[in-house]
This record gives structure tokens, sequence and C-alpha cells, in this order.
């Protein structure tokens, strides 16, 4: 484990945000949801310091590497019209002066706003489909396009979520030991799976017994498990392990209950999150994930699922422009 913990420590990255983002205790909200809470802390990854921040920014990092190694100039990517990802691609590529083509479905809103208006705000060329199925095509013909003008496409796949950008999110669970926390859990908002899976993953490298919690937006279940299994799989194997080394010693845990109507479709348990961590703590989650991440959290707590000697830490995964 040392040895790949170090590899994946050395892995190239392009510096889009230098410094590690802090925990903070939950005091307040532990006290509102009653004696027997646990400990509750916070990642707050929504202050990452580039493009508006969120963990986004972390697997950029390493992708735009990726990208730089394969000579590209241009980024392609997708996602849905107010995605989180896609505003951090469209940062990362204003940074380093390359172009970016965004393909995103659904309506867009007239004027822009939200991650949209900054997509544009950071020069990105966005391309609206009516359909999630319609946006590979799209991606596609956009690198077609971009190959015929003489560029280098780089095609990344939705919420930046390969073994690499995965690698990215692990790379930040060093940060935990260099606050001295050590949670029994940890929660956060999973939809694409890189996250998860580079918590989990990251948590076994660095000797944690965390159990990593995904919360979907909008996955079953089981396909989303299976899916951050595979890129755990992935990671292991580009890391000089074996497949499966990277799982630790809990099982793939994925809470489908808080999806309710789908993606960006919010729910009355997510309201009520969203309020109460609010007027708690002053800390602002948007509704597409981190509500229904903290709906999950707060569900579990109230079903005694913790014990009040356990530490819960909830990652903060950003997307407050949303």
């Amino acid at each position: 484990m040392a040895t790949a913990l170090a590899t994946l420590m050395s892995k190239p990255a392009v510096d889009l945000a230098r410094h590690r983002t802090p925990v903070e205790r939950l005091a307040r909200l532990e006290q509102a949801l009653g004696p027997d809470a646990p400990r509750l802390l916070v990642k707050r990854d929504d202050l990452l310091a580039f493009g508006g921040g969120g963990n986004k920014v972390r697997k950029l990092q390493l992708i735009a590497a990726e990208a730089r190694r394969a000579g590209a100039d241009t980024l392609i990517t997708c996602g849905a019209v107010g995605s989180n990802h896609a505003r951090v691609t469209a940062a990362t590529g204003a940074a380093l002066g390359w172009r970016v083509i965004l393909v995103l479905n659904g309506v867009a809103p007239d004027p822009p706003t939200g991650n949209l208006r900054l997509d544009h705000l950071f020069g990105a060329d966005v391309r609206i489909v009516p359909r999630r199925e319609d946006r590979a095509a799209a991606m596609e013909a956009a690198a077609d396009e971009v190959r015929r003008a003489d560029h280098v496409p780089f095609v990344i796949p939705v919420g930046g979520s390969t073994p690499v950008g995965a690698m990215g999110m692990a790379r930040a669970v060093p940060e935990l030991g260099m606050d001295r926390v050590t949670p029994d859990v940890i929660i956060h908002a999973s939809s694409s799976g890189g996250t998860q899976a580079g918590l989990v993953a990251g948590c076994a490298l660095v000797g944690s017994r965390a159990h990593v919690i995904g919360v979907s937006a909008d996955e079953p279940a089981e396909a989303l498990a299976t899916h951050v299994e595979q890129l755990i799989d992935s990671m292991a194997v580009a890391l000089g392990g074996r497949a499966g080394t990277l799982l630790g010693p809990h099982p793939i845990t994925t809470d489908d209950s808080q999806v309710g109507g789908g993606y960006g479709v919010s729910t009355p348990a997510a309201t009520e999150a969203t309020t109460l961590l609010a007027r708690t703590e002053g800390i602002v989650i948007d509704s597409v994930y981190g509500a229904k991440a903290m709906a999950g959290l707060i569900a579990r707590v109230r079903a005694g699922t913790f014990t009040k000697d356990q530490t819960v830490l909830f990652w903060h995964t950003g997307g407050l422009i949303g």
C-alpha cells in the first residue's frame, strides 16, 4: 500500500488549487439532531480556490495533466445544463489557454444563469442537446471537428469519473490526517462514481477504516456500486496493484433512498436538510447533490444508525453556484 500511495501522490497534476480545504465541526447541527447524534464534521471542498470550487477541481488537476501529456489543446466533455464538472472544465481550459467544448443536455435558461453563465464567461463553446442520450454522439462529432481543424481533442467522460479523475479524489484523503481527523464514516454525494471510488481507494491507501457511504443523486444503488467498484479496480491496476486491493474493509455502500424524482429534482427531505444546515451552521449546499447527501446523513442519524461516540464526516463537494 505504501508504494501505491507514493505512486498516487507523485502523479502529474496541474496546479489549479494549491491549498487543502478545512475540516469543521458541525456542533449546532449535532444539537439540532438530538442528544444521541454522533460527532459531525464537514470537509469543505466547496472552498477549493479555483473556478468556483467543488470536488471536480481535484479530478481536473490530474485529468488536465493527462490531456497535456497526450498533446491535447482542446477539452471536450458533457453534463447537464447546470453541470459543476462542465464549469470547472471550462475554467481549466481558460487557465491553460485551451479551447473547451461543452455538450450539455436540457433547456438552457435565457439569459444564462448559474454554472451555465460561468461556462460562457470562461470562454467555453457550449452546445445544447435535448437528452442525455444525445451527448455521446455530439462529443464524438465535436472531436472529429477539432481533428479536421488540425487540433488535438481530449474527451472527458461525464463528471470526470475516470480512473485518473478518481485518483484526484484519492489524493485528498491524506489531508484528513494532516488535520488529525479520523472519521468512522464519510458521507458524500455520489452520481458518476468517481468521487466515491477515489474516497474508498484513498482510505484504503492511508490505512483508514472509515466507511464511505455515497448517497446517490440519481442512479440506482446497485448500478452505481458496480461502477464505483470497476473504477477502483482500474485504479488499483494503474497504481501497480491487483484489482480489488483498494476496496478497504467495507463493502461499496451506495444509498439511493434520497433520489426521489431523479437528477436535479429536489425532495422534501433535501429541502429540510438544506434549511437545517444553513440555519444551524451558515453553510450552503446545492440542491442537486449536497442536499440529497445531507438528507441521507440526517436520515441515518435519526434512525440511530450511528452511535454517539462515532465521528461522521460530511464531504461537501461544492456546487453552490448551481
